[in-house]
């Protein structure tokens, strides 16, 4: 059903997954309600610039907090948006007219596993699949393995 996957144990490329036609819908109407004010869940909206076009990329992302710091977490993997944000350096978060610029410093992935084990608590009922298997109740061997292909970036807000 237009689900493409490539995993880093099988290929060259590191993991994405590819939203469906009816997640990409989704994510449109996620995001255009968060443009909007209405925030689900937590949702925000994302804007980040494109590496190569410069133009600003949207999309509805979970931000996630862990001991006070802000985090942002791919749960499809090495996508667009993880690109652009490593080019970037930062980007935008909004939830109606409250936009909040950020800068961003990707975690390596040896700092990962309390993130995604607290990222899954919190939204896993959304992004279990993503995660090949591993859920927050997953071991912490579990949780390490798959931190690879989940990239984590620590977002710090502008004043």
């Amino acid at each position: 059903m237009g689900v493409t996957m490539s995993s880093s144990s099988s290929s060259s490329s590191p993991y994405y997954l590819e939203g469906s036609p009816t997640a990409v819908r989704l994510n449109g109407v996620i995001g255009w309600l968060a443009r909007r004010g209405l925030s689900l869940a937590g949702s925000a909206e994302l804007t980040v610039r494109g590496r190569t076009s410069g133009k600003p990329q949207r999309i509805p992302v979970n931000p996630h907090t862990y001991e006070g710091a802000q985090y942002l977490v791919s749960a499809r993997g090495h996508s667009q948006w993880v690109r652009n944000m490593r080019a970037a350096g930062g980007g935008e978060l909004r939830v109606g007219r409250k936009v909040r610029e950020f800068t961003a410093v990707e975690l390596p992935d040896a700092e990962k596993l309390p993130v995604l084990r607290t990222y899954l608590e919190r939204w896993g009922w959304q992004v279990d699949g993503y995660f090949k298997g591993v859920t927050a109740k997953s071991s912490d061997e579990e949780i390490t393995a798959s931190a690879p292909d989940h990239p984590v970036f620590r977002i710090t807000v502008r004043n």
